[in-house]
């Protein structure tokens, strides 16, 4: 596909043509008669329908498989595993055009941000077709006796992996290459409103060479039923989630019943905190990014934005100036810069979540409404003077709201960037050293980008702190996400 800014009738519709839509199992794609809708958020309508899986009797199967699949996938060289895993990188950028096309239509993003993940979803098979031959293992010679500690790193084994709808691809890339580069088979669960870029997925790394049964994804309406049936069996050893607090509470205390391993990346409430030193051009090129970014349906999203009164005024002027150059249309369109959110219910939630702040004293400097006509669109909003009673001060928004509120210190700001019970993301402009350091470095979050309006990077350890979740996605950290350390004692 030539253009990246926007989508031909003619392309959308040889695309769902070619998109597998039923469950991969075993090496293969099932088949079946196709009944749960994919629905476009930029009109409303259904896009294609794919296979819902019983998730029980399709669950297991696949979990049958990856049980199968273990024993020889562990047995596997690194450096097999690793080749395996770079191909299936260069096949993500050879079907960019593909992928990229699937996330617009399915998740509504534009088709440019769509492209961009393309790049950031194949880093991670990259990232960890070379952390696959780099997996740890020590010898050293014990303390108080003439014997040897050797240490080695294995499979922790069937790991059921599921994944949320905002990040269609990159979600999907970031628990499964770590996984396989580990020795370990999966069962992969996509959200059921965006699972052809998954199935896509799965045919890049069958096409790969990834052996029957080591990869395999059950599309599904009925999401409780498959992990209490995978979690409920023996076999199965890890879960990774990315979702919601609520649901990760949950899967927590299911994976007791077998001691699973397990890895939660779960709700956030960022913090944006604009200090006294902040570069205002600067500050607001990260404030866009932040909070815009992906329709602004993003864990790591700026939710709340604390702004220093020395330069409130002056970045609130500019940010709206900003936020009112955003184009809000279909991510298929030419020149869309802001989609669609996912469905109707999240409209109302931005909506709601406004109206409250309103009735609070909150004053509407541009947007406040959704976008009347098809599809699920809810205007680029800002409002000032939102108090800290607010509910957006508590609460994930999921969409294209910014509540700015003026703090007359920076004590008063890092007090009310903490008083949350998450802790996945926090965000930090200013210029002068030594205070931007204090801040950042009090900040109860996972992760602290200063300066900047992303900071997510396959190289770089991805989780939170307090409620935010467990364990750690990328970089060195991912993979140890799933091993298990063997000791064993021997005599020299």
């Amino acid at each position: 596909m030539a253009d990246r800014t926007a989508l031909t009738p003619a392309h959308v519709s040889d695309l769902l043509e070619r998109t597998p839509r039923s469950s991969f199992v075993g090496g293969g794609f099932l088949g079946g008669t196709a009944s749960l809708e994919v629905i476009d958020p930029a009109t409303g309508a259904a896009l294609t329908q794919v296979v819902d899986a019983d998730a029980r009797a399709v669950g297991l199967q696949a979990l049958d498989a990856a049980h199968a699949a273990q024993e020889d996938w562990a047995a596997t060289t690194p450096r097999e595993r690793s080749q395996i895993l770079r191909r299936a990188y260069e096949l993500c950028h050879e079907r960019a055009d593909d992928l990229a096309a699937l996330m617009t239509l399915e998740m509504g993003k534009p088709l440019a941000e769509s492209y961009g993940e393309v790049t950031y979803g194949a880093e991670f098979l990259r990232w960890f077709c070379e952390e696959a031959v780099r997996l740890p293992g020590r010898f050293s010679h014990a303390p108080a006796a003439d014997e040897a500690i050797v240490t080695a790193a294995k499979p922790v084994g069937p790991s059921l992996l599921i994944t949320p709808w905002n990040f269609p691809l990159s979600m999907g890339t970031r628990k499964i290459a770590p996984a396989l580069a580990a020795g370990c088979t999966v069962v992969l669960k996509p959200a059921q409103k965006t699972p052809l870029t998954s199935l896509a997925l799965m045919a890049i790394l069958a096409e790969a060479g990834v052996p029957d049964g080591v990869v395999n994804c059950v599309v599904t309406s009925d999401s409780k039923g498959l992990s209490s049936a995978l979690m409920g069996d023996p076999r199965l050893r890890k879960v990774s989630f990315t979702g919601s607090t609520s649901v990760g509470r949950t899967l927590i205390a299911q994976s007791a019943e077998h001691v699973l391993k397990t890895s939660m990346e779960l709700g956030g409430n960022a913090p944006f905190l604009v200090l006294p030193s902040a570069d205002i051009e600067t500050a607001v090129d990260a404030a866009i990014l932040a909070k815009f970014r992906n329709n602004g349906e993003a864990c790591t999203a700026a939710n709340r934005f604390y702004l220093h009164a020395d330069v409130a005024e002056e970045f609130t002027a500019r940010f709206v100036e900003r936020v009112e150059q955003l184009v809000l249309g279909a991510g298929s369109a030419e020149g869309t810069t802001l989609g669609p959110l996912i469905d109707e219910a999240a409209v109302e939630k931005v909506q709601e979540l406004a109206a409250d702040a309103i009735n609070r004293g909150a004053r509407v400097l541009t947007g406040g409404g959704r976008d009347e006509g098809e599809g699920f669109f809810h205007q680029a909003t800002v409002l000032a003077d939102v108090p800290l009673s607010a509910r957006v001060h508590r609460e994930e928004i999921f969409g294209p709201l910014a509540p700015l509120t003026v703090l007359e210190d920076v004590e008063e700001m890092i007090t009310a960037a903490n008083d949350t019970e998450f802790g996945l993301m926090a965000y930090v402009a200013g210029e002068d050293l030594r205070e931007v350091t204090r801040v950042a470095s009090r900040l109860e979050s996972g992760m602290v980008a200063v300066n900047l309006g992303v900071a997510s990077d396959p190289s770089a350890p991805f989780g939170g702190v307090k409620e935010s979740g467990l364990g750690r996605e990328g970089s060195h950290e991912g993979v140890a996400e799933f091993l298990e350390t063997t000791y064993v004692r021997l005599p020299l």
